[in-house]
Parts: C-alpha cells; structure tokens; sequence
C-alpha cells in the first residue's frame, strides 16, 4: 500500500485526536451552575444497522458497517477518543477517501489492479483462518486437549539439563574432550557457550521434551542422569549436554494454561486448513522457466 495511503487512512482521525486534545485543554472551567446541570439526552435513532448511510459522496453511500470496519482496524491508542470525536474523525476519513477514490478510479492502472486483487485474496484467506482460528479454540476443545497433555495416567515427565552450544563440530568435540578429563562444566559453559544460558553455567532449568527442538530433546530422553552427551547437532548449533535429574510434573490447573492450549488449538486448526485446503485445490505451477529476478524489475507493468 502506498505511504501517501497510509497516511490518508489515520490522517482524519489524528486530526480529531489532536483537535480534542486541543479542546480539553482550551476550553474555560464552567461555572459551578452550569457543571451542575444534567446534560440533555440526545433522542438517537433506534433503527441503525450496518446499512445505514450516515454520508453520500457524489451520490456514494458511506455506511455506518464501514465506519466500524475502520475503526476495527485503528492502533489501540485512537480507541480512546470519546465516540462522538471518535466516530467524526472516522467519517471524515471515509469522506476523503470516498472522493479521492473517484478520482483515482479514472486513473487506475493495471497495477493497481493487480494490487487490489492482491489485497482482497489476502483478506478473505486472512478472514477463513480467522473464522478457523476462533471455532478450533472453543472450551469444549481446550477441555479436551487438556486431558490429553495432562492425563494422569501419562504423566509428563520434565528434565533438567545444562547445555553448552558452539558453531563447530570441532569446537563441541574438543569441549567434550576438556569435560572427559575432568574440566568443570558450567566454568566451560560460561567460557564458551553461545546463548543466553551461558552465564548461569548453561543451566536450562526443568523442561519437557515438546519444548526443546530435536535431535536435542531426544538426546535428553536417552541419556542418565548426570551423564553428558556426545555433540548433538541442531540447527542453533553443536550441543554438548549435561542431564541433571528428571521428575514427574504437577498437573497444573486448566485456567493457567488456557491460553497456551488456545494457541496450540489455533496454530494446528490453521496449519490443517491450509493443508487441506491446498491439497484439494487443483494447482498447476508454470514457474519452472521463470527467473526469479523478474520480481525484481521496475518495469514489469510496463510503467
């Protein structure tokens, strides 16, 4: 989207921001009467929808559904305007977009339609994922999925271990070799590791295997307590491990972790969607031949 877009889209309503900032600050105390009266009650219309114009530019209606789009997607910040300020600097954008818009049909080009195709695939595929998302995460679901990761006859097991991670397969080998004669493994650790563990001798707590990428967590589950590993590649790097102890983990209770099961839920019903959705589209690719540079030429609509 071009910037100057961008800028049109919040420019209304940064204006009434600023505009009832302004007030506030300007206008005179009232005098201790006029505070004390009520305010008169507006008698708003009963029958507004989301077909409702509140606004026609050159005969084009602007509703009152596509006043809630806009400020359904504002930064939080401009949610707290009051409504009425609120609700001008939203129409008066749709105002200005509306004629703009107009002259802007007359001078459309083919990249730009491109674009809008571009923007509104983008949208409704967002909007299926959503619709997805939210019908995946239901409290049934996260029951469910809680007695499935917490059941007590499959306790979860955690671990705690120690790590040191260096670049090389040489680097880890030679480390291991220091820790065969006897070196100290957090001194080696703080000396030579590669992450944010270093400083506490390696030390990454208790865990279960889920939250530790593989062939890591596999090596953790293989080896016995105190012992330490061969050098274990991943792709952060080459780790030499050290198994501390293990233990059988409390259940916790289902509300604090809700809303990791949530998530979890989410991310699986999106990722199927997509799959399947893929696989039972009819796809034919034609890009063997292309280069892929061509995204790169200025020229490509021939502007």
């Amino acid at each position: 989207m071009p910037k100057l877009t961008k800028l049109l889209g919040t420019a209304a309503v940064v204006a009434m921001m600023a505009a009832g900032a302004q007030a506030q600050d300007s206008t005179p105390a009232a005098p201790a009467a006029d505070k004390a009266a009520p305010a008169a009650a507006k008698d708003y219309r009963k029958d507004v929808n989301a077909d409702t114009v509140v606004a026609t530019v050159n005969g084009k209606d602007i509703t009152v559904g596509q006043m809630q789009i806009v400020r359904d997607s504002l930064p939080p910040q401009y949610l707290q305007l009051d409504d009425a300020t609120l609700f001008k600097g939203i129409l008066d954008q749709l105002v200005q977009q509306t004629a703009l818009s107009e002259i802007g049909e007359g001078r459309k080009t083919k990249r730009d339609d491109v674009a809008l195709e571009v923007q509104r695939r983008a949208y409704l595929a967002g909007s299926m994922l959503e619709y997805t998302a939210n019908r995946a995460a239901s409290d049934d679901a996260v029951q469910k999925a809680y007695a499935a990761k917490y059941n007590a006859d499959n306790p979860v097991t955690e671990y705690h271990a120690a790590h040191i991670i260096v670049p090389t397969e040489e680097k880890a080998k030679e480390i291991k070799k220091k820790l065969d004669d006897g070196a100290d493994f957090a001194e080696l650790a703080k000396a030579n590791s590669q992450d944010g563990a270093a400083e506490n001798g390696g030390d990454l707590g208790w865990f279960s295997l889920d939250a530790m990428v593989q062939p890591f967590a596999d090596a953790v589950a293989k080896m016995k307590d105190g012992e330490v590993s061969d050098p274990v590649q991943t792709e952060y790097g080459w780790h030499i491990i050290k198994r501390e102890g293990t233990r059988i983990a409390d259940a916790p209770k289902i509300d604090d972790v809700r809303a990791e099961l949530e998530d979890d839920l989410r991310q699986k019903a999106v990722e199927d969607r997509v799959k399947e959705t893929v696989d039972a589209a009819d796809v034919k690719r034609m890009d063997g031949d292309i280069d892929p540079a061509i995204l790169k030429n200025d020229t490509l609509f021939g502007q």
